[in-house]
């Protein structure tokens, strides 16, 4: 799988593109996300900074998230990029949106929005989550976050066995293409 990229990215010319890094757990969106938007001059938001107390508590104690958890957090994310949209400012979002409605729900009226797939297997994935401190995802959802991945089919898909910077140059390609 190294050095996968696919094509994907839609975005209607003339409008400031909405960039959304998504895929489970532990696959390095954050770490992405923050790089894309440095290198774009934009701002980086991190989906998990939008969830409820509620929602970090149920994960913490390795309860999966049902829709009901996800609805008004999918909203409320949806109003954040709808309002970044509309004052044109560039925005990288890092979100699981694991499920074709999640990515539909977040995506509702942004036509600019464009989504990258960070791909990996569960074992690389869940070594990556074994060295990282302090998170409040365990190990222990990632196969549940699996399970739940339904692929995007309208993504730009990026091999997480590329390092972090080579993952930034082929989402930058993608964009520019």
């Amino acid at each position: 799988m190294r050095g996968t990229v696919e094509a994907g990215i839609n975005v209607t010319k003339g409008t400031t593109p909405i960039i959304i890094i998504m895929g489970v757990s532990g696959c390095g969106k954050t770490t992405v996300g923050r790089a894309l938007a440095e290198r774009l001059s934009a701002t980086f938001l991190d989906a998990d900074d939008f969830h409820p107390a509620s929602n970090v508590e149920k994960m913490r104690a390795g309860t999966p998230l049902n829709d009901d958890d996800r609805a008004p957090w999918l909203a409320k994310l949806n109003s954040e990029l709808r309002e970044r949209s509309q004052r044109r400012e560039r925005v990288v979002l890092a979100c699981s949106a694991l499920k074709t409605r999640y990515r539909d729900a977040i995506s509702d009226e942004l036509p600019n929005a464009a989504w990258i797939f960070l791909d990996g297997s569960f074992e690389m994935i869940a070594a990556r989550m074994r060295e990282r401190p302090n998170h409040y995802m365990p190990e222990s959802l990632l196969r549940s976050q699996f399970e739940a991945l339904e692929r995007p089919q309208k993504a730009v898909q990026i091999s997480i066995e590329l390092n972090s910077a080579e993952q930034v140059e082929a989402a930058l390609a993608a964009l520019a293409s």
